[in-house]
């Protein structure tokens, strides 16, 4: 790997930082969609371009063998068999309409999976990061997920889809969850939820539909912090389900899921 560890995590977290300041001067400054991805209300601003376009600008001067994957479109072939993962502003319908629950999301993946992460808040001004084999922390502290092992008095993260019969059909599965936990959380920004998962500010979180750029950061400031992430019946976590969840309660939620009818979350 060319570069260590410590230089990726290093350019990531202050990427992230630069980029989140820059998300928050236009959200100081008028906020318009320029465009809608899978329906009219998953959005794009011009901010998510912009923030996206600044993120790519110092990958590629700082290491330009490697390869780049955006949500906006900074996709980038590289040689180096590093690939940076890149959510501009995660939860870009929260910070459309000024709700302070957004982020920068930052991933450096090789062939194995994630290596480093750098998850940033601009609004809180909190930055989660995370480093294959040595931990995760929140502003340099160490963090763990809860020690909760009984799902009735879990506080569970969850997120819905953007087109409305994906919704009704998650909302099913979410009127079937609630009352064998304590609570349920839709904060809108799944690379937070999963960092909630690792601080112990949520038990545990579930959502279909996460993309690449959603999940890589985010899951590994999740595992490196002792919790765990996959999806159902053994598979990994992917578009299909993402589940995350402090160990003693992770079996029991993925256990919980399964016995539900699989067609109603997707």
């Amino acid at each position: 790997m060319a570069g260590t560890e410590e230089e990726l995590l290093d350019l990531a977290e202050h990427t992230a930082r630069e980029a989140g300041a820059l998300a928050r001067r236009h959200r100081e400054s008028a906020v318009g969609v320029v465009a809608t991805k899978s329906s009219a209300t998953d959005v794009v601003t011009a901010a998510d371009t912009a923030v996206e376009g600044l993120v790519r600008s110092r990958i590629v001067a700082a290491r330009p063998d490697d390869a780049i994957l955006g949500e906006e479109g900074s996709h980038r072939a590289g040689t180096s068999g590093l690939t940076w993962v890149v959510d501009p502003i995660d939860g870009t319908v929260n910070y459309l309409h000024g709700i302070a629950r957004y982020a920068t999301s930052i991933a450096v993946e090789d062939a194995e999976g994630p290596v480093v992460a750098a998850v940033h808040a601009p609004a809180t001004g909190e930055t989660f990061t995370a480093r294959r084999g040595h931990g995760s922390w929140l502003d340099g502290r160490p963090i763990r997920p809860t020690e909760a092992t009984e799902l009735a008095t879990a506080l569970v993260g969850t997120g819905f889809g953007y087109r409305a019969d994906r919704r009704a059909r998650q909302g099913e599965v979410v009127a079937a969850v609630l009352p064998r936990i304590a609570d349920i959380r839709r904060a809108g920004a799944a690379s937070l939820d999963l960092c909630d998962v690792a601080c112990g500010r949520l038990d545990a979180y579930f959502e279909q539909g996460l993309q690449p750029w959603d999940l890589a950061a985010g899951r590994l400031v999740v595992t490196e912090a002792g919790g765990l992430v996959s999806g159902l019946a053994g598979a990994a976590a992917s578009e299909a389900l993402t589940v995350a969840a402090a160990p003693g309660l992770h079996a029991a939620l993925v256990a919980l899921l399964e016995t539900l009818d699989a067609a109603r979350l997707g």
